[in-house]
């Protein structure tokens, strides 16, 4: 188990990642993948990173409590390749916001091109995901776990291709959502990446070296992938579990 001082020490090191691959012209326009859940990164952050990631196809900003609708605006005006987006937040990042309606409208009208698209747990309504889907109109998954107040029967009648989860929450993600059935998990038939394919058999490219050669003379680039677990080192996420339906 990682003690406090390592997970700080860790947390410093990967934020410093972060900002020289964004300070890095070459390398930030190569990444392709970029996942920071839980980081503390800022809507004034974002605004001034996201031009340098225009070729940015998947982004995982769930449980950034820091950021919001500018951020996520910048992201879609800068990331014009952007098809995933993965937004999940847990009931107590969210405790007491009145909605996200913000939120869901800067995805509407900044990423029109997404595919698959995770919103769990946001605190939106029907209106907000019809105006999404409105205007995302290649959107095929959509995940709406724990988004109480959206009436999943008008998503069925008016958009019957698309496949939702939620927004009830299965019992398998009530058990132990960081283990059995994390967003890892091999069970395809959930996160099928298939979604995303069009004639790109790189396009979730996942760097599994540690070997620093990757970074010499700008080599092995074209698919660079950078995943940030801003407080998932601490003690304090291991209870990160799926409430139950209500």
């Amino acid at each position: 188990m990682h003690t406090p001082i390592f997970s700080r020490g860790l947390f410093t090191v990967l934020s410093c990642c972060i900002a020289r691959l964004a300070c890095c012209h070459l390398s930030a326009r190569a990444l392709r993948t970029l996942e920071i859940p839980r980081s503390e990164i800022s809507d004034a952050v974002v605004e001034s990173v996201a031009p340098r990631l225009p070729n940015v196809t998947f982004l995982d900003i769930s449980s950034c409590t820091k950021i919001g609708a500018r951020a996520l605006e910048a992201f879609g005006k800068n990331c014009k390749s952007l098809v995933g987006l993965r937004r999940v937040m847990h009931p107590t990042d969210v405790a007491g916001k009145a909605c996200q309606h913000d939120e869901a409208r800067a995805i509407a009208c900044t990423m029109p091109r997404l595919r698959h698209l995770e919103m769990g747990y946001m605190v939106i309504a029907t209106e907000a995901v019809l105006d999404i889907l409105a205007r995302c109109r290649d959107l095929r998954f959509l995940d709406l776990r724990g988004c109480w107040a959206v009436d999943d029967r008008f998503l069925q009648e008016r958009h019957p291709g698309l496949r939702v989860l939620g927004p009830g929450v299965d019992d398998c993600f009530e058990n132990s959502y960081l283990e059995e059935c994390s967003d890892y998990s091999d069970d395809s038939s959930i996160y099928s990446w298939e979604l995303m394919d069009d004639d790109d058999d790189d396009y979730y490219y996942a760097v599994g070296s540690d070997d620093e050669a990757i970074w010499d003379d700008g080599q092995g680039l074209e698919n660079l992938e950078v995943r940030f677990y801003g407080g998932g080192f601490s003690e304090s996420y291991a209870g990160f579990d799926w409430p139950p339906s209500p």
